[in-house]
C-alpha cells in the first residue's frame, strides 16, 4: 500500500477506484476528507493522471484551502494544476472567459445582498407594492430559491398561476433579472444558474471543460441543490468519472435549497455506480454511536448504514428531564463547573447545542451567574441581536427619553418615512438648545427646515407618550407586547417571511419570556428594574473571556465539529423536533429534524448529555411538553439516567406557585450576585484571589453544602484548592473562585 497503508479497507477501496461513477456514503466521523485527498494523490501517483484533469469541489473556501494544503503535503508540494475550489469560485472563473456567449460582457459585476435589496426596493416602488405586505427580503429569498431550482422568470410565472402572491414574485423576478442584465451584473445565485445556462446553450464550451475535468470529486454532496447537481452532471456527462462523497443522514440544509434526492437517487442517474460505505467512526464511543444509529434508523428516506468504532463502549448517554428551562440551564452549568473544578474537563471540551438561537438566553445568563466562561459560535450573544436591541431601545425611550442613542436607533424602525436630513436637523437643534434628542422631537414644530416631517415626528412622540402612560399599570411583558403592537415590528417580520425573520421573531418571543420571569420573580416589577437587570447581563456579554470557554451554538452551526462533551438541550416535542415539523403534512420535514438530531449526537466524542424541560415559556406563557420522540427512539439500555420531573401531590395552581417562588428567589439571588460580584470583576473568566478571607481551621459557609471546617488550602497556578469537611455532607475539594466560601464566626 505504501503511503496509503493507514487507510481502513473501505477507505482504501474508495481511494483506489479508478474510472466510472463512485458514491462514497461517509458516515459521521469516518474520515471522508482523508479519502478525498488520498484519492487525488493516488490518481496522480499510481495512475499517472494529469493534475490538470482533476477537479475537487467543496462548499466553503476554508474547506477548499484545507484540502489543497493536505493534497500538496501528500505530493511533496507538487499540487500541479489540480482544481480545488468552491462551486461559486469555479463558476466565476468559467464565466469570466465565456459569459459573452450568453449576452453578458466578461467584466460583469457581482452584486451582494445590499445591492440586491436596493434593486428590489426600486422595483417594488415602481410596481406600487405595499411595503407592509411585500418586504424586499421576501422577494430576495423567493428569487434565490427559484434559481436554486433552475426556474427562469417565465417558468416561475407558469407555476405561480392561481396564486396572487407568487404571481407578484414572478413579476418582480422578471423585472429584477432585466435590471441585472442591463447593468451587466450577476448576483451570487446567478453564478451557478448562468454557468448551467452557458453549458446548455454552448456545447463547444461544455466539451472544453469536460475534456479539462476528466476526474471530478464533490465533497458534502448531500448539501447540493438542483442547480449544483445540473452543473456537475453536465461536466461529468462525457467521461462519467464522478466521485461524490456525502452522508444522506447529515443532510440538514433543506431550508437553504439542499436537495437530498441528489444523493438518494445517484444510482438511478448513474446506473453503474460503485457504492462504498464508510461506517467506521474515529470520533465517538460505541454507546454514543448506538444512540445515533437508533434515532436515524427511524427515517425512511435514507441509505442504510450503521456506524461502529474501535474506541470502546464508553460511558452511557445521560438523559435528564427537568421541571423548567431554568433548572435545565442550572444543571448544565453545574455539571460543567463540577467537572472543571475536579480537573476532569476543561471549559473548551464542552458544547451546548440547541435547535434555535433564542434558546441561548437562559444558558448565557446561568453561565454568567455560575462564572462559567462561554462563547456564542455562529451567532451573536442574545442581548446583542438587532431585534433585541431594537425592542430594548423602545423600552429605554419609554423609561428615559434622555437616552439619545436609544431614541435615534428606533425613530425610524420600523420605517416611518423619517429621512436622514430630518433626523440631522433635530440633532442639531437639540445640541444648539442643550436639550435631549427626544425633547427636541417634542417641539418639532419649532425646528426650521423640517417641513412635512413634523407630522411623522409628532406621531412618533405620541406613540411614546401613550406607552409611557401605560408603564404604571402594565407589567413589563405587557409593555413589550404594546411596543410590538404599536410599532408593527412583528408584523414587518411576518411580512418578510424568511428563515432569518422567523429566527428574529423567536428571539423576541424569548425576550417576552425573560420579561414574564422578571415580572413573576419581583414583588414590585418596574421597567427601570427590568432594564437594569438586562443591562447587567448585556454589558458582561461584551467582555472577552480567555480561550478556554464553553461553546454555545445551534445544531446547524455544529455540523463538521466535534467536542469531548456535548449537551443537547431542549429535547421536547415542539422544541426539537420543532412544532412546524410535527404538524407538517410533509414527512420530509420531520425526517430532516431527525437528521439534525443525528448530527447533534455524533458531535460528542466521549460524553453526551440529553436534557428536556417538562414546562417551558413560550411568548411569556407556560406550556407543557412531552419528551422528544427522538429520546424515545433511544433504547433504555443505552441511557445511564432516565430521570423525569416527578409530579408532586399538589394541585396545578399550587405547583405553579411553588415554581414561581423558586424562580423568584433564584432570580433575586442572581441579580444581587451580578451587582456585587460580576460587575466588580468586570469579566466572566475565573480569577485567582490575591488572598483568602479564611484559613485552615476556620469555619466557612458554602451556598449548597452549608457550614464546615477548612482542613487544607493548596495554592495552584490559577486558583486555590480548598478542602473543607462539611458538617452535613462530609469532605469536599473545590476551587476557591467557584466555592465562594464565606468565613463564619464562632
Amino acid at each position: 500500500m505504501g503511503k496509503f497503508d493507514t487507510l481502513n479497507p473501505q477507505q482504501y477501496e474508495a481511494v483506489c477506484h479508478y474510472e466510472g461513477p463512485l458514491l462514497i456514503l461517509a458516515g459521521a466521523g469516518s474520515g471522508k476528507t482523508r479519502v478525498l485527498t488520498n484519492r487525488v494523490a493516488w490518481l496522480i501517483e499510481e495512475k499517472g493522471v494529469n493534475p490538470w484533469n482533476i477537479m475537487a469541489i467543496t462548499f466553503t473556501n476554508k474547506a477548499a484551502g484545507e484540502m489543497r494544503d493536505r493534497v500538496e503535503a501528500m505530493l511533496d508540494g507538487a499540487l500541479g494544476g489540480v482544481w480545488v475550489a468552491t462551486f461559486h469560485s469555479t463558476c466565476v472563473r468559467i464565466l469570466r472567459r465565456y459569459i459573452d456567449r450568453i449576452g453578458f460582457e466578461n467584466n460583469f459585476t457581482i452584486y451582494d445582498a445590499d445591492d440586491q435589496k436596493s434593486i428590489i426596493k426600486d422595483i417594488c416602488k415602481r410596481m406600487q407594492l405595499d411595503p407592509k405586505l411585500y418586504r424586499e427580503r421576501f422577494f430576495m429569498s423567493a428569487i434565490s430559491a427559484a434559481k436554486d431550482e433552475m426556474l427562469s422568470p417565465e417558468d416561475f410565472a407558469l407555476q405561480a398561476q392561481g396564486d396572487l402572491r407568487q404571481q407578484k414574485v414572478a413579476e418582480v423576478y422578471k423585472a429584477y433579472q432585466r435590471e441585472l442584465y442591463d447593468s451587466n451584473a450577476l448576483d451570487f445565485d446567478d453564478l451557478i444558474y448562468r454557468t448551467v445556462e452557458l453549458f446548455e446553450s454552448c456545447p463547444e464550451v461544455l466539451e472544453q471543460y469536460q475534456e479539462r475535468f476528466r476526474f471530478i470529486m464533490v465533497d458534502e454532496y448531500q448539501d447540493t441543490n438542483t442547480a449544483q447537481f445540473r452543473l456537475i452532471s453536465l461536466l461529468a456527462a462525457k467521461y462519467r468519472n464522478l466521485c461524490v462523497v456525502g452522508d444522506d443522514d447529515q443532510s440538514i440544509y433543506r431550508f437553504r435549497g439542499a436537495n437530498i434526492m441528489n444523493i438518494l437517487n445517484f444510482e438511478q442517474i448513474f446506473p453503474d455506480t460503485k457504492v462504498i460505505r464508510l461506517e467506521q467512526n474515529y470520533r465517538s464511543t460505541q454507546n454514543i454511536l448506538d444512540a445515533a444509529n437508533a434515532v436515524i434508523r427511524q427515517n425512511e428516506g435514507r441509505k442504510e448504514k450503521t456506524l461502529w468504532t474501535s474506541n470502546g463502549e464508553g460511558e452511557k448517554v445521560r438523559f435528564r428531564q427537568f421541571l423548567n428551562g431554568f433548572e435545565e440551564a442550572e444543571y448544565v452549568a453545574g455539571v460543567i463547573s463540577q467537572k472543571v473544578c475536579s480537573g476532569e474537563w476543561k471549559y473548551g471540551d464542552c458544547a451546548v447545542l440547541y435547535r434555535t438561537n433564542a434558546q441561548s438566553r437562559m444558558f448565557e445568563e446561568k453561565f454568567l451567574y455560575a462564572n462559567v466562561p462561554y462563547k456564542i459560535v455562529g451567532g451573536v450573544n442574545f442581548y446583542g441581536r438587532k431585534e433585541i436591541k431594537d425592542v430594548l431601545a423602545y423600552l429605554k425611550t419609554v423609561a428615559n427619553g434622555r437616552d439619545d442613542l436609544a431614541v435615534r436607533r428606533i425613530i425610524n424602525v420600523p420605517k416611518r418615512g423619517i429621512g436622514a436630513t430630518t433626523i440631522l436637523r433635530v440633532q442639531e437643534y437639540a445640541e444648539q438648545h442643550e436639550i435631549s434628542f427626544y425633547d427636541a422631537l417634542r417641539t418639532a414644530e419649532t425646528i426650521p427646515g423640517i417641513g412635512k416631517g413634523v407630522s411623522k415626528l409628532r406621531a412618533f412622540v405620541q406613540m411614546i407618550q401613550v406607552l409611557r402612560s401605560k408603564q404604571e399599570f402594565d407589567s413589563v411583558k405587557q409593555l413589550i407586547e404594546d411596543v410590538l403592537e404599536q410599532t408593527g415590528y412583528m408584523e414587518e417580520l411576518r411580512a418578510e417571511g424568511t428563515d432569518e425573520a422567523l429566527d428574529r421573531m423567536a428571539n423576541i418571543d424569548e425576550l417576552l419570556n425573560k420579561a414574564a420571569s422578571y415580572d413573576e420573580s419581583n414583588a414590585q416589577p418596574t421597567l427601570d428594574g427590568f432594564l437594569e437587570e438586562v443591562a447587567l447581563v448585556a454589558d458582561i456579554d461584551n467582555l472577552e473571556g480567555d480561550s478556554d470557554h464553553v461553546v454555545l451554538m445551534t445544531l446547524h452551526a455544529a455540523k463538521g465539529l466535534e467536542f469531548p462533551a456535548v449537551f443537547l438541550v431542549g429535547m421536547e416535542d415542539g422544541t426539537f423536533p420543532s412544532y412546524m415539523s410535527i404538524s407538517s403534512e410533509d414527512s420530509a420535514d420531520l425526517e430532516e429534524e431527525r437528521r439534525l438530531c443525528y448530527v447533534g449526537i455524533t458531535r460528542a466524542m466521549r460524553h453526551l448529555f440529553l436534557t428536556s424541560a417538562k414546562q417551558r415559556m413560550v411568548r411569556g406563557e407556560v406550556h407543557y411538553s412531552r419528551v422528544s420522540r427522538f429520546i424515545e427512539d433511544i433504547p433504555k439500555e443505552l441511557l445511564a439516567e432516565r430521570e423525569r420531573a416527578k409530579p408532586a401531590d399538589v394541585s396545578a395552581p399550587e405547583k405553579r406557585e411553588r415554581g414561581e417562588t423558586k424562580a423568584r428567589a433564584a432570580y433575586r439571588q442572581m441579580r444581587e450576585t451580578f451587582k456585587t460580584k460580576v460587575m466588580a470583576q468586570q469579566q466572566f473568566e475565573v480569577r485567582k484571589s490575591e488572598h483568602l478571607s479564611y484559613g485552615v481551621g476556620d469555619r466557612v459557609r458554602h451556598i449548597k453544602y452549608g457550614i464546615g471546617t477548612v482542613q487544607a488550602i493548596t495554592e495552584g497556578g490559577r486558583d486555590y484548592e480548598v478542602t473543607v469537611n462539611f458538617d452535613r455532607v462530609g469532605v469536599k475539594k473545590m476551587f476557591a473562585a467557584f466555592a465562594k466560601l464565606v468565613k463564619v464566626e464562632g
